[in-house]
């Protein structure tokens, strides 16, 4: 893919020399949806940085004076939708740098990729990505109970996490974009 510049941050391929920050945010994923891509140790974080930077599934967020690697943003083409979503270091949390990324990866999606139409799936105890699916623009669609299960208890019985997906149409999205170039 080619590089999309914000005024803070640089999306672009994973190379296999962020292994490191790559590490960081991965080996103790904050949000459960993360949990089976939790890395041990850094040889596993250099195999995932080298099996990223080998197509454009997951695309690095970067920070632009420093080139570090704080998150990453990811689509999934399913014909002319696709799922979408992201994970970042929670050492840059509250900066709002996710919701700069996720502007410019949308953007590309319905510009340059015809996307029709965006989903994302977040479960309803991540506050902070709910709150960053309705400042895109999102609309939640549905909440879907005891829909998925990341983790099991002590006695080995998955534990179920209800899972809200959220969703945002091109013409919704153009509408939208229409309305901040007029405000």
């Amino acid at each position: 893919m080619d590089t999309i510049e914000t005024d803070r941050l640089s999306l672009r391929n994973f190379k296999p020399q962020d292994a490191t920050d790559l590490f960081a945010y991965l080996h103790r994923p904050t949000a459960s949806c993360f949990l089976s891509m939790a890395l041990e140790d850094m040889q596993a974080a250099e195999d995932e940085a080298r099996k990223r930077s080998q197509d454009d599934e997951h695309i690095a967020v970067c920070l632009r004076q420093t080139g570090q690697v704080i998150g990453d943003v990811f689509a999934v083409q399913e014909e002319d939708t696709f799922s979408i979503g992201w994970n970042f270091n929670p050492a840059f949390g509250g900066q709002g740098y996710a919701l700069e990324a996720a502007r410019a990866m949308i953007a590309d999606l319905f510009t340059n990729r015809n996307a029709r139409r965006l989903y994302a799936y977040v479960e309803d105890h991540n506050r902070p990505s709910r709150r960053l699916c309705e400042r895109l623009g999102m609309r939640m669609e549905g909440m879907f109970l005891e829909f998925v299960s990341f983790l099991n208890d002590a006695d080995g019985e998955p534990i179920y996490e209800n899972t809200g997906q959220y969703a945002l149409l091109r013409k919704e999205w153009e509408a939208l974009e229409k309305g901040r170039s007029t405000s």
